[in-house]
């Protein structure tokens, strides 16, 4: 690469601005870098629009804001009179200017966002013939990253299925990676994420709730067992006292009978 190329460029970001008066709106504040002395330059410009017309505007070159017409007079005097708002202005400057900047030209970002990462089962019997299991990593920037899905501590081949990164709609991306295996009791799985944020390698496992998953189910069959053969112990018991109380009235009665009457 030309080390002496001129690197220029513009961003544009809406702003909006709390307590702002009524019919006053910033649609567009534009970003301009380059680097023509060698050293980057950044400029920020924050307007404010009413009526069609640009009233107030932040320069950062100045580092103040200033009314091109009379109406910006009033707002303009209150807010460079007020900390807040020009620390308003100069952060947004900062923030903004800098993530163009290392978006469009820079090789190393201005910060990072780690990824959030979750593991889950698409079913929910982990006993299934096939099961999927689905690693997502979210939030995170830049939009470089490496998903690997491991088995056992070794990195899984097959039945891997990368899906495509999604831009959030702010600065994040977000990705999924699906994994199709049988898993057996006793199999460990893990997600493994790689990212400039992250000093060493995030590992996210899943291999527990199988062993606690499996468990429970044995032990749901178990009991089910156990209560129906209580039942069935019960329902024989129930079934034997009625049939000796039966038996034992009816040789009472015999006996009465014999005793008071002679059978013809």
């Amino acid at each position: 690469a030309d080390t002496g190329a001129v690197l220029q460029g513009d961003c544009t970001l809406t702003v909006l601005i709390r307590g702002v008066q009524r019919g006053l709106s910033s649609p567009r504040s534009p970003c301009h870098f380059s680097n023509a002395s060698g050293q980057v330059q950044l400029r920020y410009l924050e307007r404010f629009i009413y009526d069609r017309t640009e009233i107030v505007r932040f320069d950062s070159a100045r580092d103040r804001f200033e009314a091109l017409t009379p109406l910006g007079e009033p707002t303009v005097k209150r807010w460079n009179s007020c900390k807040e708002e020009l620390q308003r202005a100069r952060a947004t400057m900062d923030l903004f200017c800098w993530f163009c900047y290392t978006t469009s030209f820079s090789a190393t970002p201005f910060f990072y966002f780690k990824p959030v990462v979750t593991v889950s089962p698409t079913k929910d019997d982990p006993l299934s013939p096939r099961t999927l299991l689905l690693c997502t990593a979210a939030s995170f920037y830049p939009r470089e990253i490496k998903i690997h899905w491991l088995k056992n501590g070794r990195r899984a081949t097959e039945g891997v299925l990368y899906g495509e990164e999604l831009h959030n709609g702010d600065w994040t991306y977000q990705i999924q990676v699906m994994l199709e295996d049988t898993p057996q009791r006793g199999d460990v799985y893990a997600c493994q994420v790689e990212h400039a944020s992250l000093k060493t390698p995030l590992i996210v496992r899943w291999g527990r709730e199988i062993k606690r998953r499996t468990s429970a189910s044995a032990r749901s069959k178990v009991w089910t067992g156990v209560t129906g053969a209580l039942l069935g112990m019960v329902y024989l018991a129930v079934g034997l006292s009625l049939y000796l109380r039966s038996k034992k009235g009816k040789g009472a009665l015999e006996g009465t009978l014999g005793g008071r009457y002679v059978w013809l």
